[in-house]
Parts: C-alpha cells; structure tokens; sequence
C-alpha cells in the first residue's frame, strides 16, 4: 500500500530537506511573498508548444507569453503599458520582433486582443492555458508525444481538463453587480 501524503508532512519533509542540504541559503518563498505571478505547472510544456514549428515556424513567441503572465493580475486580462518595455522585457530591441510574438500568441489561440487609438495592443485577454493546448492538439499543430506529455503533467498537477474549464466556465455569472441604488 502506498504511504498517505498530508499537507503539514510535505512541508515537513521540504523543511528538513531545506535545512539539511541548503541551511545558509535564502529561499524564494513564492506565494508567501509579494510579486510573483501564478502559472501552470504544465508551463515548461506549454512554452515548448509554443516553440513546435507548426505553431510558431520561426517566431518563437515563448518569452512574450512569459512576460503577459507576469504581468497578469486577475480577470484573464493584462493592461499592456509601453510596448518598448514589453518588447524589452521579451527579449527584443524592436517593437516589431514583439509585435511578430504578439500575432503569434493571438493565431495560436493563446491571447485576444484589442486596440485603443494608434496602439495595436492595448489590452490583452489570456485564453485558459488547457483550452489553448487542447485546440493545439486538436489542430495536429504539436506532436503527439508533446500532448502525452503535457496531459500527463496536467493530470499530475491536478489541472483541469479544456472541458472542465468550459463547464466551470459556463457556471458563472458574467456580470459584475454594482451597487444597489
């Protein structure tokens, strides 16, 4: 029979981990500090379908993506600020290499976008991560071992299927109250 796993006995077994091979190291705390940013533990797999050649040929738009999840705060949406600083932030010298990456992430179904004025990208939308891999997947744009592999991963993570997150999706209520007069 395999051993039951708690909460309290996994941090536990890090702490003694921790304090065992790293006693004069700082640790990144992650979600116990202020400016980090959530994403799937799938990522690693979903910024490699993202590089795949039928998604992306040449253009691989891996850090522009990085970038709109750090820049995430809620809602699925990301205000975009200056594009030279998101450029920079990705990678790139010129507006137009992000602008390339941005077009990339918006045919491969990972974001939508918007504009405001002479700007192309004012606001941006993230699609759910298993949505965007699922039509991937259903598109043939990545390998069959990639899909494995990710699946795999979700399942391990306890993510949620694009289906799951379209039903759950379905259930809520898409209007904001306000308050009563």
């Amino acid at each position: 029979m395999a051993p039951k796993f708690s909460a309290k006995g996994a941090v536990k077994r890090r702490t003694e981990l921790r304090n065992e091979f790293w006693p004069k190291e700082v640790a990144w705390e992650g979600p116990a500090e202020i400016g980090y940013f959530c994403s799937p533990r799938t990522l690693p797999l979903v910024l490699q379908a993202l590089r795949a050649k039928g998604v992306s040929k040449d253009r691989d738009p891996s850090f522009v993506y990085v970038d709109l999840l750090s820049r995430h705060l809620g809602q699925g949406v990301v205000e975009l600020t200056h594009e030279d600083d998101h450029a920079y932030a990705s990678g790139y010298t010129l507006v137009r290499s992000w602008r390339d990456r941005m077009a990339v992430l918006e045919k491969a179904g990972f974001i939508r976008t918007t504009t405001t004025g002479n700007r192309k990208y004012a606001k941006v939308f993230l699609v759910h991560p298993a949505i965007a891999m699922q039509r991937l997947h259903d598109s043939k744009l990545i390998s069959e071992d990639l899909w494995q592999a990710y699946r795999s991963r979700a399942i391990d993570a306890g993510e949620l299927t694009a289906d799951a997150v379209s039903q759950r999706e379905a259930s809520i209520p898409t209007t904001v109250a306000g308050p009563k007069a």
